[in-house]
């Protein structure tokens, strides 16, 4: 019970580097919080830095997610463990660290929304639909420039395609995976709350591909 307490810990610890708030140090020495939107996340880093930061930054979020749930979990020996008691395992595992990634310990509990961590974690458990969502994200912010838009619109997408999966295809997909997507996807609607107040209104900010906010 201790090892498993202390890889959720090394989870959370994991999930809370702030690598955005990193990026903004090393390359232009500011806090990227106080910049664009405000959010230490990736869209933020892509918006105010560029793309090429942006796209390491979400790959190293998506990364904190993937590995809990892919290698730390190896560190629970498989003797007396059962399947199911392993998924539930790294079901908590993947929420430790998206808990990090949104409340770093490293930042006074402003991290990101959660979208590039939780997709991490999907990756190391359900690839296929993790896969899906992503088309669908690509499609809808290359067609509107609305980030939060294709992110909320995937992490609701996600849950109903894993019910299809087990119920309609009849693959086995854990009830507490399913339980685990309801739970996240609500997770990434409640962090962009403001953002989709912001569309309703017809404010929100579109991302642009050829122009970033000009730091010195």
């Amino acid at each position: 019970m201790l090892q498993i307490i202390l890889i959720i810990v090394i989870s959370y610890i994991l999930g809370s580097i702030p690598t955005a708030i990193i990026a903004g140090k090393l390359l232009k020495n500011i806090d990227i919080r106080d910049h664009g939107s405000g959010n230490a996340g990736a869209t933020n880093v892509f918006r105010v830095l560029g793309w090429k930061a942006g796209l390491i930054v979400l790959l190293i979020d998506m990364f904190k997610g993937f590995a809990p749930v892919y290698w730390l979990i190896s560190l629970i020996p498989e003797a007396g463990v059962s399947p199911d008691s392993r998924i539930h395992y790294q079901i908590i595992i993947g929420i430790s660290a998206v808990a990090g990634h949104v409340w770093t310990i490293f930042a006074r509990f402003r991290g990101g929304k959660g979208v590039g961590t939780a997709a991490g974690v999907f990756l190391g458990l359900e690839p296929v639909p993790v896969f899906i969502c992503l088309i669908v994200f690509i499609i809808l912010v290359s067609k509107t420039r609305y980030v939060s838009l294709g992110s909320t619109t995937a992490a609701i997408l996600l849950p109903i395609i894993l019910f299809l999966k087990k119920y309609f295809l009849h693959f086995e997909v854990p009830i507490a995976m399913i339980i685990l997507s309801i739970l996240l996807a609500v997770l990434i609607v409640l962090t962009h709350k403001k953002n989709i107040r912001r569309l309703v209104q017809g404010k929100e900010n579109k991302l642009s591909f050829t122009k970033r906010e000009g730091i010195t």
